[in-house]
């Protein structure tokens, strides 16, 4: 009789997930706390891990199967496995690691533990590899000793023109694309992963609760822009991360939800509850969906303490490393669909909070200033929120005052 491999805790009242992927296939070598499998939540997707050092025995669920926290999923057996794949990772490694071999994973295929070893995979990189069908042979490492990081894995997932992929596996597999006959029309039905169920039911949820509206202005970035070029050198040089826009937005809703804290509150019942701190959750573009990470007491933070929150929520992101305590909470959102190049939008409230500011791209426009025709750098600005608990008021009020802060970036500093 194997080792039980269970399903881990999930988190604060998450008690089912959806099993994703198997990381490991009946006979693989298991080494203590190696993932084997991956699990999707109504959040984020978490990595099963190996109790004891093994062979990894029999997969007693399939990949789509929701499972319950505790549930039994697979088994590892006891023995030599894991220390019978060792003596093996030394010829492999004296040997130039063969392009042909490491191919398979460029077609999403499961990476053995000779590639992994010969290519010094970490369990995290590898599986990263197997998600993202990149081929790591023809990667070049950033890691300590030139070791492939997930980053490197990303980077060259988002990147594939980078990759021509020479090799002769890949010629007959561009060459059979356009087999289909010309004109035929196909479907595919693929299931929703439980993050895209759950982003579905809450936007729908959303939409049936709250009294949504969504109210408009315009802000002049020209001053923003010319205190990030002046300082953005000195900023990095000095806190190691780059002085973004984000920062002078979070400071200017924290700055604005003070004179109106019906923005940064929420309906519970028959009650009002006024929060007096802002944790604001930044939506962030992620592999499998939209995730909002919260940036907690944003209030109380300093701008390099808020870009490098939302840097490294957005590294975890394209990682998938995320964790539901990361996306606890948050009673404000901001969405910044303007580096995608949206022009305007109308964003849907993340329940139970009452309001979600809307950023977008910033072109020139011409404005008329000091009576003159100018070209101007603008963005515009949209706040849908709840009508029930926010008055157009209270909306507008909240709007302007963001307005004149990042015209006016002095206001942040003087707190005005």
């Amino acid at each position: 009789m194997g080792i039980e491999v269970k399903v881990p805790a999930l988190g604060e009242s998450i008690t089912e997930a959806t099993l994703g992927a198997w990381l490991k296939k009946p006979g693989d070598a298991v080494a203590v706390d190696e993932p084997v499998a991956s699990l999707e939540t109504d959040k984020v997707s978490v990595d099963v891990p190996s109790p004891v050092a093994g062979v990894f025995g029999e997969a007693l669920v399939a990949e789509g199967d929701t499972v319950n926290v505790g549930a039994v999923i697979a088994t590892i057996g006891e023995g030599s496995g894991a220390a019978a794949a060792a003596p093996a990772a030394k010829p492999a490694e004296a040997a130039p690691a063969p392009a042909a071999e490491a191919a398979p994973a460029a077609h999403g295929q499961e990476v053995t533990d000779e590639q992994a070893q010969a290519l010094r995979l970490s369990p995290s990189v590898r599986r990263a590899v197997q998600e993202s069908g990149v081929d790591p042979a023809g990667l070049t490492g950033s890691g300590r000793d030139g070791r492939l990081t997930k980053e490197d894995v990303a980077k060259a997932k988002d990147a594939p023109a980078a990759q021509p992929a020479p090799s002769a596996p890949s010629a007959p597999a561009q060459a059979s694309a356009p087999a289909a006959p010309k004109g035929e029309r196909s479907e595919e039905r693929v299931r929703m992963t439980r993050l895209r169920q759950t982003i579905a039911t809450r936007l729908k949820d959303a939409q049936n609760t709250a009294a949504l509206l969504t109210t408009f202005n315009d802000v002049d970035m020209a001053e923003v822009i010319a205190a990030r070029t002046r300082y953005k050198d000195l900023f990095e040089k000095k806190h190691g991360i780059r002085l973004g826009f984000m920062g002078f937005f979070t400071k200017a809703v924290a700055l604005a939800a003070r004179d109106v804290p019906s923005v940064n509150a929420r309906i519970e019942g028959d009650e009002i509850v006024y929060h007096n701190y802002l944790d604001v959750s930044v939506a962030v573009s992620a592999p499998k969906g939209l995730v909002v990470p919260v940036v907690r007491s944003a209030d109380q933070m300093s701008f390099a303490e808020i870009e490098s929150a939302i840097a490294g929520f957005g590294k975890k992101a394209k990682a998938g490393t995320l964790t539901a305590e990361d996306m606890k909470g948050g009673t404000f959102t901001i969405s910044n669909g303007g580096v995608f190049g949206s022009l305007l939008s109308t964003p849907i409230i993340n329940p139970p909070q009452s309001a979600v500011l809307g950023l977008h791209r910033i072109e020139e426009r011409p404005v008329v200033k000091d009576g003159q025709i100018v070209a101007r750098p603008m963005m515009y600005l949209a706040l849908s929120y709840d009508h029930r608990l926010v008055d157009g008021r209270e909306a507008v009020t909240f709007l302007v005052r963001i307005k004149e802060a990042i015209e006016d970036p002095t206001r942040l500093l003087i707190d005005l």
